[in-house]
C-alpha cells in the first residue's frame, strides 16, 4: 500500500484529452490515482494505478475498485469520464449504436458508482463527479444527438438524486456539462465547425474541464450541482 497519498481519485476514460488532464491534476494534488480506460499505457509514476478495460464491463468496474482499495486502502473520488458520443439522425441509430452509448455512458457509470459509494460510505465521505453534455438540456438544431441526450441526461438527474441520498452522509455528487472540447477524437479540420456551435466563438480546451472538475472537488458546500462549462450553450444561441 502506498504511503506517499492522503487521497485518491479514480478516473474512467483516462488515457487521453480529459482523462489524461485529470489524472495530472490530481496528482498535482498530491492524490493516488486509479486510471481506467480500454487501451490505458502503464504508469511510471507508482501512484499511479492504471486497469485496461471497457468500462462498459461490470467485470471492469470492480477490478478498478480493487485496485485502489488494494494499493491505497481508500477511494475519495471518482470522475465518471468515459464518454461515447455518436451523431446521426434518430432513425439512423442501429442497435450497435444504441448498445454501444448506453453501455459506455450508463451501464459504465452505474456499476463503478456504486461499488464507488460502497467505500465512501464505510470511509465517512467522498465525491462523485460526472462528465455530461450540454446537449442533454439545450439541443442544436445543428448537432443530432438523440443518444447523447437520453444518455448524458439520465447522468444528470442520477447526479442530484445521489446528491440527496448521500448529504446527511459526507459524499457529495455533481456534474460538469460539456460543450465541444478539443480533444483527439475531434479532428482538427472540424474545429472552426466545432468553434462556431459556441456562442463564445471557440471550443473548450481540456484544461477549462479540469479546471472546473477540481473547483467541486474543493467545494465542500457544492452538492447536486450541474456546472456547465460549454462557452455559453446552455444559455441558448
Amino acid at each position: 500500500m502506498s504511503t506517499q497519498v492522503q487521497k485518491v481519485a479514480v478516473v474512467t476514460g483516462a488515457s487521453q484529452g480529459i482523462g489524461a488532464g485529470l489524472v495530472a491534476a490530481y496528482r498535482k494534488l498530491g492524490y493516488g490515482v486509479v486510471a481506467t480506460s480500454r487501451r490505458i499505457a502503464a504508469s511510471g509514476d507508482p501512484d499511479v494505478v492504471t486497469i485496461q478495460g471497457d468500462i462498459a464491463d461490470r467485470a471492469t468496474a470492480e477490478r478498478v475498485i480493487t485496485a485502489g482499495v488494494e494499493r491505497f486502502g481508500r477511494i475519495d473520488t471518482l470522475v465518471n469520464n468515459a464518454g461515447i458520443f455518436i451523431a446521426k439522425p434518430f432513425t439512423d441509430y442501429t442497435e450497435d449504436d444504441y448498445d454501444a452509448v448506453l453501455g459506455v455512458n450508463l451501464h459504465g457509470f452505474f456499476r463503478i458508482t456504486q461499488l464507488a459509494v460502497e467505500r465512501m460510505l464505510e470511509q465517512g465521505g467522498g465525491h462523485v463527479v460526472q462528465i455530461t453534455s450540454t446537449l442533454a438540456d439545450q439541443a442544436n438544431s445543428n448537432v443530432t444527438s438523440v443518444l447523447a441526450s437520453l444518455t448524458k441526461g439520465g447522468l444528470q438527474s442520477a447526479t442530484r438524486a445521489l446528491a440527496i441520498e448521500y448529504a446527511g452522509r459526507g459524499i457529495r455528487s455533481n456534474a460538469v456539462s460539456l460543450g465541444t472540447i478539443k480533444t483527439p477524437m475531434h479532428p482538427e479540420e472540424n474545429h472552426a465547425a466545432l468553434a462556431a456551435l459556441h456562442p463564445v466563438g471557440r471550443m473548450g480546451e481540456v484544461s477549462d474541464i479540469v479546471d472546473a472538475v477540481i473547483y467541486l472537488e474543493d467545494a465542500p458546500f457544492v452538492t447536486g450541482e450541474i456546472l456547465h462549462v460549454d462557452g455559453g450553450q446552455s444559455a441558448g444561441y
